[in-house]
């Protein structure tokens, strides 16, 4: 069994992403922004028997990634780093907010980069390491009023592409692409007009796990 790091685990694909893990038997390690929803995962996950800690990391802050990496890999072996967690940008580019698009490259693409780049030297030091990326479609065609999100997720798709070759045969690195789901990442904007057409994140989170040993994940 590994011990596995997800990104923006107190919600949506990446919470079910943990509890999928956890059924299976793996320790999970929490991180996110709040950590009142960590710790409601962390709680339900305990309840199955399974082990779990929580850590809040704002994966945008270089300076918090490097602190928060530091004091979890003092007390823990962690064997798969699963870079979940990301923000929205919708709608035309005219009309984007500033704020909003330098949030949805310093979540997506530096935060990525930034959590991965600290803890590949711990991973490489594991046997059976993992990285898996988080992509989407947006990573592979353009999407009208989704521009920057798109922008956004074919830079992680580049960088993806990128240590499959660089960490060949020194740590499995994973590419997952995934249309939309019916989660809290849509409940702040009308983008998406009927959410019952998608999938549950529930569906996903098994349809990945039961892939994982792929170098590219398509759902």
């Amino acid at each position: 069994m590994q011990t596995i790091l997800v990104t923006g685990a107190g919600t949506g694909l990446g919470k079910e992403l943990a509890l999928s893990y956890a059924k299976t038997g793996h320790t999970i390690i929490l991180t996110g922004r709040r950590l009142g929803p960590l710790e409601a995962v962390k709680e339900e996950i305990l309840s199955m028997g399974a082990k779990a800690f929580a850590y809040q990391m704002d994966i945008s802050s270089l300076d918090n990634v490097k602190q928060t990496v530091r004091k979890i890999t003092s007390k823990h072996t962690v064997d798969y780093l699963l870079n979940n967690a990301g923000a929205g940008c919708f709608g035309s580019l005219t009309n984007l907010d500033d704020g909003e698009i330098v949030t949805a490259i310093q979540t997506n693409v530096l935060g990525t980069i930034f959590l991965t780049k600290e803890l590949v030297p711990h991973l490489l030091k594991q046997e059976n390491s993992k990285i898996m990326n988080i992509i989407s479609t947006a990573g592979q065609k353009g999407k009208v009023n989704e521009s920057v999100y798109v922008a956004s997720k074919f830079a992680v798709r580049g960088f993806t592409e990128s240590l499959q070759k660089e960490l060949e045969g020194k740590i499995h690195v994973i590419a997952t692409y995934m249309g939309g789901m019916d989660t809290p990442f849509w409940d702040e904007t009308n983008h998406i007009k009927d959410k019952s057409r998608l999938k549950s994140p529930r569906e996903v989170a098994e349809m990945i796990v039961a892939q994982d040993d792929q170098l590219e994940i398509q759902i």
